[in-house]
């Protein structure tokens, strides 16, 4: 039987910009005459962010504790006592929350955050260091070591930051108290039941004390930062040593990542975009942006709405979709938006983290990496 190793994952960097909101959260725990149980802080076009509390004192989490218990076949005390041991975390909470301004995405300022000296050297080593078990991912699951590396760096620099947070306090938080003003507060609430319901089910069966996984602020573990139910679905023991440790074992978290790709239909050897420009006639940008990240059109109908595409583009079999790029506000400051045509491959990387941006700075990642190690 295939182990899930929960082991404490290894010291990682402390982010400034996590500095920087523990700080205002220790300022904002801090008012005199604060009560104990939930307060409302007020804060300019905010949602109020409540103290840290003990689950153990939340009715609505006890019940779910009884009903998962029920439903999963699950000692009832150990997963109250697992659920009461969890703290609602106030930082998670204010991390979540929508922005109190909007603001106006910019690619290349998001390119400039994942695409530096810190992580195409550190993907290079990690590259060199796990060639063995990049070239077998790519013969077995059929992606590409550049995209497998370029996710992982996106995520924690190859294994440098996977997270300060409890998984245990997080998930929880985010399941009894995420932000309602949040525009699908109930949707991702629902969600993130189900997240601690897997994180809890898991630990349950392997024996692991839940109060030791730490992760990110939503939950997301190891160098992969997968979320419960996808370390259940997809992660693999690609080591052969019995167990699965996407913390501390490279080669089980490269064919996790391969076989989360190929489960979301990779297709080898297709790339993820190609060049795009217009037409100098005007094109329907309505029609093309409509179906937005899903790719729909296909070649004859792209062009027929204005792209124009060249070369290996025009012998494309699947179909393709038009990926805009913010850079700014053109009337502040910004630039033109960039575009490019996305394939099916395009769409699949978005399907671990639902971004285009995310999507391209890991492929732009994993380009650089690839030509460093040449």
């Amino acid at each position: 039987m295939i182990e899930f190793s929960f082991t404490r994952p290894k010291p990682t960097l402390q982010r400034v910009w996590i500095a920087t909101i523990l700080i205002a959260t220790c300022a904002a725990t801090a008012w005199a005459n604060a009560p104990k149980s939930i307060k409302v802080q007020q804060e300019t076009g905010r949602q109020a962010v409540p103290q840290e509390i003990a689950y153990a004192s939340r009715p609505e989490a006890m019940r779910f504790a009884d009903d998962m218990a029920s439903r999963r076949d699950l000692d009832v005390q150990w997963v109250r006592q697992a659920i009461g041991q969890a703290r609602m975390s106030p930082t998670v909470v204010r991390l979540m929350q929508p922005p109190a301004k909007p603001f106006s995405k910019n690619w290349r300022v998001y390119r400039s955050r994942f695409i530096d000296p810190i992580r195409i050297a550190a993907g290079a080593k990690f590259w060199q260091d796990n060639q063995a078990a990049l070239a077998r991912a790519e013969q077995e699951y059929g992606v590409p070591a550049e995209i497998i590396v370029g996710v992982i760096g996106v995520e924690t620099i190859y294994g440098r930051d996977t997270g300060k947070f409890r998984v245990l306090d997080a998930l929880t938080t985010l399941a009894f108290d995420f932000p309602a003003a949040h525009p699908r507060a109930r949707e991702r609430s629902e969600f993130f039941k189900s997240e601690l319901e897997q994180f809890l089910s898991h630990q349950s069966r392997l024996g692991n004390d839940p109060t030791v996984p730490r992760g990110s602020y939503a939950g997301a573990m190891g160098m992969p930062q997968f979320m419960p139910s996808s370390w259940v679905k997809y992660a693999v023991d690609f080591d052969g040593d019995g167990k699965i440790d996407l913390w501390n074992s490279p080669a089980d978290v490269i064919g996790s990542v391969a076989n989360y790709f190929k489960a979301f239909n990779w297709q080898p050897g297709m790339p993820t975009h190609y060049p795009v420009s217009f037409d100098s006639n005007k094109p329907d940008m309505d029609t093309l942006m409509e179906p937005d990240i899903l790719p729909t059109f296909s070649v004859t109908s792209f062009a027929a709405k204005g792209a124009v595409l060249e070369g290996d583009a025009l012998k494309h079999k699947g179909p393709l979709a038009l990926i805009e790029l913010l850079n700014g506000d053109p009337n502040n400051g910004g630039s033109a938006p960039s575009y490019v045509a996305g394939t099916d491959n395009f769409y699949a990387i978005t399907r671990y983290n639902w971004s285009s941006y995310y999507a391209m700075a890991v492929i732009e990642l994993g380009r650089e990496v690839a030509a460093r190690m040449k």
